[in-house]
């Protein structure tokens, strides 16, 4: 953390303002510290990793002081009592001897050449983290076929199925591979959850509902009964499919047993567990499969997969590369992350060597996956530590959105300042830098190929709080009280009803803690100590639901980053300005999203000049008007996330006081006599940055406005995506958006344009790569192959006039996937049509094969594409049977319970497809 401490040191001394009370020695003070500060950070910026061991003491003395420094110059001037610093100056100068003692170590070691420097960073080009991801894990051919016969036995009972094997096995790659690619359409209902150490039953049951299909969001406030008695009742009579991941003890898994009712459908459930007690409890038909290590063979072509892809190893690397592969004793994950660091770091023999030479034989043990990890994190790179180490800040097995986690990290300061980027965009390059490290997991992808979701696995994340809690860096609240008082980072998994006096340790203002993080239903009441921390950055607290704003809130002015949670409208007071270093605020809706999750911004708003997201379901944003301006209203340059604002006039004059502005999220209500245009949003057009905007016009009547919209549109050419809706306007007036150069994603939803012809032109959406078209008058789409070139997705729901997918759709080169949801039986007709063109240019063929074959013995098909038709069922009595497991000379039938017929399933590598009902065509 040394590194991540003079960062945060270097970044509050360059704010410092410069009052005239100061003396010349004051200035002369904080001048040097300012300078040694910067010299070991950039020391540390081109340190090699391999010189771990050899600064790990200077390190720790490093992050003291930087710690002490900083707490001292932040706890007074962040009050404005510059006066006082005269007694603490004498604490600086000694803090400037320990820097100057260190400074000068290092120049030593430099001399003796025991450093090695680094220059440039040990990163090299990298594939899209997306693609190299996708290849992260590994199933065994026989592993899956054990395991598949196990799991389609011809039982119809229930059939509790358990995979039991140590930590990073692979027991959840196995499982997920099942859940998500063979099992879609052949059961009534899917869930998947994750159990983890920490039962937790509530959060479990949640979890389970919000897995399955037709969870209303009302049902997430309901107690554990009421949600124990949904969860059986939604798959009573079902033919469901549950995976129960991560299972420690047999009494949780006696406490869910009977959630799962058995109607003698061929209902199936797997268990992961590393406890074999567990597994031999819960599938007393010893249906239990056991996973092995991987074999000499199959430890090498994995490392070598995570190192280099598709392309072959350098002769003069093989032989090191399969004795590292083999020092990892056939674990999955530690090939997977020690691939992760041969990926990013010199490929060279004698770094490969020195990998070879460092790692420790595995005893496999689940605890010896620490020692490989240590060192990993030995040779992650100074600036990464600080943001690998915050996710242990999450509970077990928690997934994080991309957007939140960067966010944190700015506000944590854990991002270097690059003047030719902003922050978020440096934690976005941090960030997938970690994911091609293999440290970091992703979750979810969007469809323009970024990170969504990402977390942890749980080896690592312990890795994480043992690492976290050495360096004084973060806790949870059980380990408070026991550790050094210079600790920055607190996450709270518990409820804190019984804990507060502990937890509050009194009124003791000396705490250094920097960010807190709620991931428990506490109580507002509960959260009183968090005035106690002077100087916090960060208080996520989205699980505790206020009535009104917590006002007491506003004295810690330090405060970087708010997430709160509302119950009902509520309006924040103008003293929220006194938080003049508020970088982030947001308001999650809580249970209801609806009108009643209203915020009212006061005027004071538009001095907070460091503003950079704010964040609202619904929010009314006072104009700054003449009347304001004489109340220090500044430009809010920093701005760059803004939604979702209701009615607010978007004039020249207010845009640009958000010059940097890079998405916004708009409401127009219209109340039948305010004129559309006097709302300015053909103003956009001068938002330069702008590359994200969301746009929704309502009315009084939803069939009809009463004033029709402009249809003069002005759109920034730095627009990516685009959602618009209730727009009303003429499919005529699409060229204005259709000319964006670099749109890659529009949503038209709720009649955005209207009128039965569009017909697109030439040159217009080069770049467009997904399109959703949601609930349109539209009857004829007149489009050329040449017009789309580069879309990937297509997407229709509720086209009821639309006759026919223009075939030239299906031409379309980079074309994946078509969606098709209560759209009329000719829209559904082309499709078929679609498909049946690429069956005929030999995209797909049956295979013959009785059993499903391992992946490296499928024949690959020659372009891939996906067409998804869904036909929704009005009853359960129109669904067919559910499929039998796989006979000798077919696949798996696929069947949703919103479908209607089932087919074939066609497996190719990664492609599959099916008939009717549902297309697939991947």
């Amino acid at each position: 953390m040394a590194y991540a401490s003079l960062l945060s040191l270097n970044q509050t001394l360059d704010q410092i303002p410069h009052p005239d009370d100061q003396t010349e020695q004051q200035h002369i003070i904080m001048r040097s510290l300012h300078e040694k500060v910067s010299f070991l950070l950039s020391f540390l910026d081109v340190s090699s990793p391999q010189n771990s061991d050899k600064l790990r003491g200077l390190e720790g003395r490093i992050r003291d002081a930087a710690y002490e420094a900083e707490d001292i110059i932040e706890s007074h001037i962040s009050n404005q009592i510059f006066s006082e610093l005269d007694q603490k100056f004498e604490s600086l100068q000694k803090i400037i001897l320990v820097l100057n003692s260190i400074s000068d170590e290092v120049v030593k070691m430099r001399e003796r050449n025991e450093i090695e420097v680094l220059l440039p960073r040990n990163s090299l080009p990298a594939a899209s983290s997306k693609s190299r991801s996708t290849n992260n894990s590994v199933v065994m051919g026989d592993d899956f076929m054990k395991f598949w016969k196990l799991l389609t036995n011809p039982y119809s009972k229930l059939t509790v199925v358990s995979i039991v094997g140590m930590g990073g096995i692979g027991k959840t790659t196995l499982a997920k591979k099942y859940y998500d690619e063979f099992t879609a359409h052949c059961f009534d209902v899917r869930a998947w959850v994750t159990v983890s150490q920490e039962y937790r039953e509530q959060e479990v049951l949640k979890e389970l509902l919000n897995s399955i299909r037709g969870l209303n969001y009302e049902s997430r406030e309901e107690s554990t009964e009421k949600l124990a008695e949904n969860v059986s009742k939604r798959l009573k009579d079902k033919r469901f499919f549950i995976v129960m991941d991560d299972v420690w003890k047999i009494k949780t898994w006696n406490k869910v047993k009977n959630l799962f009712p058995d109607s003698n459908n061929g209902s199936r459930i797997i268990l992961t567990t590393r406890e074999p007690r567990v597994a031999r409890h819960a599938s007393r038909d010893f249906h239990c499969y056991h996973m092995r290590s991987l074999s000499v063979e199959e430890s090498w072509k994995l490392l070598q997969r995570m190192v280099f892809g598709e392309k072959e190893c350098p002769p003069q690397l093989v032989n090191i590369g399969r004795a590292i592969s083999g020092k990892c004793k056939g674990l999955p994950l530690v090939l997977v992350l020690i691939g992760g660091l041969l990926y990013k770091a010199k490929r060279k023999l004698d770094y490969w060597k020195y990998v070879a030479r460092n790692l420790r034989s595995s005893r496999n043990t689940d605890y010896n996956i620490l020692d490989f990890i240590v060192f990993i994190y030995n040779q992650l790179p100074h600036h990464l530590r600080a943001c690998f180490l915050y996710m242990g800040v999450l509970p077990e097995d928690y997934e994080i959105r991309r957007s939140k986690l960067t966010k944190l990290w700015v506000a944590n300061r854990f991002i270097k300042p690059d003047r030719s980027k902003s922050l978020e965009e440096v934690a976005e390059e941090y960030l997938k830098d970690l994911v091609d490290r293999n440290l970091i997991v992703v979750g979810q992808w969007s469809y323009s190929g970024e990170i969504k979701t990402c977390s942890i696995h749980d080896s690592v994340r312990y890795f994480c709080l043992m690492k976290s809690k050495e360096e004084k860096f973060n806790s949870d609240v059980d380990y408070l009280p026991g550790v050094h008082d210079n600790l920055r980072q607190v996450s709270i998994l518990t409820d804190l009803k019984n804990q507060i006096p502990k937890f509050a340790l009194g009124n003791n203002r000396d705490l250094r803690v920097r960010s807190v993080t709620f991931f428990f239903r506490n109580s507002p009441n509960d959260i009183h100590f968090i005035t106690n921390f002077w100087l916090l950055r960060v208080l996520d607290a989205l699980t505790i639901r206020f009535e009104e704003f917590p006002v007491e809130i506003v004295e810690l002015v330090t405060l970087r980053y708010i997430a709160l949670t509302y119950w009902m409208k509520h309006r924040f007071p103008a003293s929220i300005a006194k938080l003049c270093n508020l970088e982030t605020l947001i308001v999650n809706p809580g249970k209801f999203r609806s009108i009643f999750n209203t915020s009212f911004l006061p005027p004071e708003i538009w001095k907070m000049a460091r503003l950079r997201h704010l964040l609202f379901m619904r929010s009314y944003l006072p104009h700054p008007t003449d009347a304001l301006m004489g109340r220090n209203i500044v430009p809010l340059e920093n701005l760059q996330t803004l939604g979702n604002v209701i009615n607010f006039r978007w004039t020249k004059e207010v845009l640009d006081m958000m010059p940097n502005l890079k998405k916004l999220v708009i409401s127009f209500e219209h109340d039948g006599q305010t004129k559309w245009s006097s709302y300015c949003f053909d103003n956009f057009v001068y938002l330069l940055q702008l590359e994200i905007l969301k746009c929704f016009f309502f009315a009084k009547s939803y069939l009809k406005y009463q004033d029709p919209l402009p249809v003069k549109f002005a759109f920034p050419q730095k627009l990516k995506r685009l959602t618009l809706s209730g727009c009303r306007i003429s499919w005529k007036n699409m060229t204005v958006v259709g000319s964006l150069s670099n749109l890659e994603v529009l949503k038209l939803k709720f009649h955005a344009f209207e009128g039965p012809v569009w017909e697109t032109n030439d040159g217009e959406f080069r770049r467009l790569k997904l399109l959703l078209i949601h609930m349109t008058d539209l009857e004829h789409w007149k489009v050329d192959e040449t017009h789309l070139p580069s879309l990937k997705h297509l997407s229709l729901r509720y086209c009821y006039n639309l006759v026919e997918i223009p075939s030239q759709i299906g031409k379309i080169p980079t074309l994946k996937e078509i969606e098709l949801c209560e759209c009329s039986t000719s829209l559904v007709t082309s499709a078929n049509v679609i498909r049946e063109e690429h069956r005929k240019l030999g995209n797909f063929e049956f295979q013959k094969e009785a059993d499903y074959p391992p992946a490296e013995q499928r024949p690959k098909a020659r372009r891939s594409s996906k067409v998804v038709c869904k036909i929704d069922v009005k009853s359960d009595a129109d669904r067919p049977a559910a499929p039998s497991p796989p006979k000798e000379n077919g696949y798996l039938l696929e069947m949703d319970h919103d479908l209607a017929i089932a087919s074939k399933q066609n497996f190719q590598g990664d492609y599959k497809f099916v008939i009717c009902g549902m297309l697939l065509i991947e």
